[in-house]
């Protein structure tokens, strides 16, 4: 998904991996700010960028319990393009690495009616590194736990939008902190989806 991802090379397709972020919220007298993190040093893809807590989806994820479901008005959503099982399982991915990547928790087995879905977006093609990747939002009231680095993630906190814009981010974080401004004043939120495609937003 990020720009900042090496060209493949010629004549060689890169899959895009499915993947989930999940976009934490605290909202209080009238300022938001969001859970961000740096990508650990020792990681040879963007290290030291802030990021979302989210990655990859598992096998497991498809299979695992939950304690309460995606609201249906999120799972129409997500039906637009993906089938129900991937969206469960995008869902379960964004609340597992939340555990593994920063600690916090939606509960064990998680409870996944407080999520909503922002957006998705897709690595241009021609990155040697590719991700589908879609995009949950939350408030800090439906999560748990104390917030700590993993091996992940460093330096864990909570950013406003400016806080965030000013750091070291890649190209597809900023336009998803875009989308996120959006929402912000966004009165039907059920509407179409948001998808970068291409370098370019279109709806689903």
């Amino acid at each position: 998904m990020q720009e900042d991802v090496a060209p493949a090379a010629p004549g060689n397709a890169v899959h895009a991996r499915l993947a989930a972020s999940l976009l934490v919220m605290r909202q209080h007298d009238g300022e938001t700010r969001l859970l961000m993190a740096r990508r650990a040093a020792h990681h040879r893809f963007m290290p030291g960028v802030l990021v979302f807590p989210g990655g990859a989806v598992d096998e497991a994820d498809y299979h695992a319990r939950v304690a309460s479901p995606l609201k249906p008005a999120v799972q129409a959503r997500l039906a637009r393009m993906v089938e129900p099982r991937t969206a469960h399982a995008l869902a379960c991915a964004v609340a597992r690495e939340l555990t593994e990547e920063v600690g916090l928790s939606l509960g064990e087995p998680p409870a996944l009616q407080g999520l909503d879905y922002l957006c998705r977006a897709i690595t241009p093609p021609d990155r040697a590194m590719r991700f589908d990747a879609h995009f949950f939002l939350v408030d800090e009231a439906e999560v748990s736990g104390t917030l700590a680095a993993s091996e992940e993630l460093e330096e864990p906190g909570w950013y406003t939008l400016e806080e965030a814009n000013a750091g070291q981010l890649a190209a597809a974080t900023k336009a998803i902190l875009w989308q996120f401004n959006r929402w912000l004043t966004r009165h039907d939120r059920d509407g179409p989806v948001p998808v970068l495609r291409d370098r370019m937003w279109t709806h689903a």
